[in-house]
């Protein structure tokens, strides 16, 4: 039988130098202090037993780390105290109870092998007892500080002070005190490891203090507390007498004047049954409610919601689809698509006003008049018009509203437009319903999946109101620049209307109907006292601006505006009149230059056509050919979309080589840069793969791109041109820089049917089967092009 297997009773005595350890997890016991330890660990149990039929000390030491299960001796602190086992409980449960008395401290030499139980070498720490006045002072502060924590302790029994007053010895009392103390495991142990007793002592009084301070503010603190329910209490006491003598006298207080005026709102609100009750449940609470109660403020605002809130559906006007019609023509310019869309949609209305109506989303870049088409559905509808702004929303609690349980909560912003509107069948326009973003607080666009449904809205729920609410007779009409950040269940619940921008001709009429007269008025002119004539503005259109709306053009108006009105506030001139010419005084120096006029036919570069959230614009794509291994090199902050069309397109260009009379040797040696000019601004998409390749071809052909010549769509490697979406865009696009002629992949061919006619007319049109037609079109003179 091995020595760990043997019995406590068969083990040999323990040399003097030797104890048995028990390590506490997060238990310190201090010499001269009985105190029970729980013991569960295998040999831990061990040694107690050995302890108990041996009548020898046992060694109690702290952990360093408590969830180590068998401590080594870097684990154990050094420093222990030897203890004497007074008494042994064991439990059913497998863990044993002792009650240990403190004797005196020791350190930690060396772990010996060889027993059941963790036992160490150890050294013991005499107590040293100086006799000098100072410690004396410190023990007989000790001993008052002791006293007076003792007193502030509840239930702490009275043998307890009568063993700090009996305890002397300075050690002695410094070990009881640190005992009592309620600090961590950690300070206790390094009390425990300080040797020197006077600075044991000066450590005891220092924690001491700061527990006395602690109990003293809790005490404070409670009766303070304790004074002011007490206070809370006498003062609604004599609110309830102050009520009834109001009411023997006859003297309606003012809170209950307010309960009338509720309760008269609520009745005439026109709630359902059921949610009137509930109102009026609420409203007796309010009446039971002290003025005073926070609660009572909380309740008072609910009920006012309750009461302004349409919950009626007033009489609906009927629909003139003439005066609508009337109204889309005199609001907006051009749009024919969208407003024979809007008509549609309002003569559905008037056939089943009780109908559920489809959500439009109006999608465009900024300034081509989106909110102002909700505005003028409004109008043609004759019903209240309230915009709810989405743009930034990061919390869902602002589409649902808070619970009344928070300070400060509030209705969600569908239920304050509604309040706005006052109109349950009002237009509500939600703008910038792509700018929402999820967060930690929730996702606002799962709010608007219910808010969205014809099939749940009628009962929609809002978190502050907590009863449901009909939301079906709501007009919803929202707004986007880019659809794609439209998470897909909330684009599923909304049909989208493409508004792709203006041309220029479209911008010149929009300015002469509309931006010149409220720009005139904005800034304090009649009619006819500044003159903007038609080559002024198409020069602005021109030179000023590159938009796909109309924004930045209204504000360069606004300028001139502000211009002329110094001049006529000055009395320098009584009427001033702007040509192309005067612009360069008032807004400087053109703005943007003809991009194709910096162009000329170099073989190498290529202009293609790109899609943007603001409109459509032209992208440059330059090649050229240096000495090297082979190697393609992209710049022009390309995403990966585009380079892998760039990686596509030289392969094709290797392919075709001998269709394009492009010698195979010129591939050798050389590294091929491909570069897409304005590098700060990041590019991505499935537009460019056509450019990049007649660039490619143009550079190792020697073949120069006509200049005038842009084009769209994609490649695949067996050299078919593929369709890509945005063409109204980058027809329009086209057209502002000066392109003459235009490749489009012939599948596309559908999409010209929403390009404006003059567009059409203004431009030629080259559809693309194969890279074969494109290089025809591009790189030399077609016979075969098709005009539209």
């Amino acid at each position: 039988m091995s020595a760990m297997e043997q019995s406590p009773s068969n083990l040999p005595e323990l040399p003097a130098d030797v104890i048995a350890l028990v390590p506490m997890r997060n238990v310190v016991l201090f010499p001269h202090v009985i105190m029970p330890v729980a013991v569960g660990r295998t040999r831990s149990i061990a040694a107690i037993q050995h302890t108990l039929q041996s009548k020898v000390p046992v060694g109690i030491v702290l952990q360093k780390n408590p969830s180590v299960d068998e401590p080594g001796l870097d684990a154990l602190c050094q420093i222990g105290t030897i203890a004497n086992v007074v008494r042994h409980i064991a439990s059913e449960d497998g863990t044993h109870h002792a009650v240990c008395l403190g004797v005196e401290r020791f350190r930690i030499e060396a772990l010996v092998e060889g027993y059941p139980f963790l036992a160490a070498r150890i050294r013991r720490i005499p107590e040293a007892i100086p006799d000098t006045t100072q410690v004396e002072a410190l023990t007989l502060q000790l001993r008052e500080r002791a006293m007076e924590i003792v007193s502030l302790l509840p239930g702490v029994p009275a043998e307890l002070a009568h063993a700090l007053q009996a305890t002397r010895a300075p050690s002695d009392l410094a070990d009881i005190t640190a005992s009592l103390l309620d600090t961590e495991v950690a300070e206790k142990q390094k009390l425990l490891e300080t040797i020197d007793i006077e600075e044991r002592l000066h450590s005891v009084l220092q924690i001491l203090a700061r527990r006395i301070e602690v109990l003293r503010l809790s005490q404070e603190i409670g009766e303070r507390t304790k004074e002011q329910m007490e206070d809370r209490e006498r003062k609604f006491l004599l609110r309830e007498q102050l009520r009834t003598i109001q009411k023997e006298l006859g003297e309606d207080g003012e809170n209950e004047q307010e309960v009338v005026k509720l309760e008269e709102a609520i009745t005439a609100a026109g709630m359902p049954t059921d949610i009137e009750q509930q109102t009026h449940k609420e409203l007796q609470r309010l009446q039971r409610m002290p003025a005073a109660s926070s609660e009572f403020s909380m309740l008072h605002t609910y009920l006012e919601w309750m009461t302004e809130l349409p919950w009626q559906l007033p009489e609906e006007k009927p629909i003139d689809l003439d005066a609508a019609r009337t109204i889309l023509e005199a609001d907006h310019f051009g749009l024919e698509r969208i407003k024979q869309r809007i008509i549609e949609f309002l003569a559905v209305q008037k056939l089943k006003p009780q109908g559920r109506a489809p959500i439009l989303c109006f999608a465009g870049p900024p300034g081509v008049g989106k909110t102002s088409l909700g505005q003028s559905i409004a109008r043609a509808l004759q019903r209240p018009f309230v915009r709810v702004s989405l743009g930034g929303v990061h919390d869902e609690a602002e589409m649902r509203g808070h619970r009344r349980t928070y300070v400060g909560a509030m209705p969600g912003n569908i239920i304050q437009g509604l309040r706005k509107a006052g109109a349950r069948n009002c237009v509500m326009m939600l703008d910038e319903i792509d700018k929402m973003t999820a967060s930690a607080h929730g996702d606002p666009a799962a709010a608007l999946l219910e808010i969205l449904d014809p099939e749940q809205n009628s009962t929609f729920r809002d978190n502050y109101l907590g009863v449901p609410f009909d939301l079906s007779r709501v007009v919803f009409i929202a707004t986007a620049n880019v659809i794609d950040q439209i998470p897909p269940p909330v684009r599923d619940r909304m049909e989208i209307i493409d508004l792709p921008g203006y041309t220029q001709e479209e911008k010149l009429q929009i300015a002469l109907r509309y931006l010149v007269q409220r720009q005139s008025e904005a800034n304090g002119l009649q009619t006819d006292q500044c003159m903007l004539t038609s080559a002024a503005l198409q020069s602005i259109i021109a030179n000023y601006t590159r938009e796909a709306g109309v924004r930045q053009f209204e504000r360069e108006i606004g300028r001139i505006m502000r211009h002329a009105a110094l001049q006529i506030a000055q009395g320098t001139q009584q009427q001033v009149q702007i040509d192309a010419q005067n612009l360069e005084d008032i807004l400087g120096p053109e703005k943007y230059e003809h991009e194709l006029a910096l162009h000329t036919d170099l073989p190498g570069v290529a202009t293609g056509l790109a899609w943007t959230p603001v409109g459509g614009d032209i992208l440059f794509i330059e090649a050229t050919r240096i000495n090297g291994s082979g190697r393609l090199i992209l710049t022009g902050q390309l995403g990966d979309v585009m380079k892998e069309s760039a990686q596509a397109a030289l392969t094709l260009v290797k392919a075709r080589a001998e269709d394009l009379h492009i010698p195979t040797s010129v591939f050798e040696g050389i590294d091929v840069h491909l570069h897409v000019p304005a590098g700060a601004i990041p590019k991505d998409g499935p537009s460019a793969g056509v450019a990049m390749f007649i660039a490619l071809a143009s550079l190792f052909a020697n073949r120069p791109v006509r200049h005038d010549v842009a084009m769209t769509g994609e490649i695949s490697l067996r050299g078919l041109v593929l369709p890509v979406g945005g063409i109204k865009e980058k027809i329009l696009a086209a057209q502002r820089a000066g392109i003459r002629t235009v490749l489009l992949p012939a599948r596309n061919r559908k999409d010209l049917h929403d390009v404006p006619e003059a567009t059409r007319t203004a431009i030629q049109f080259v559809f693309l089967e194969t890279a074969d037609n494109a290089v025809q079109a591009a790189l030399g003179k077609s016979d075969n092009l098709e005009s539209v």
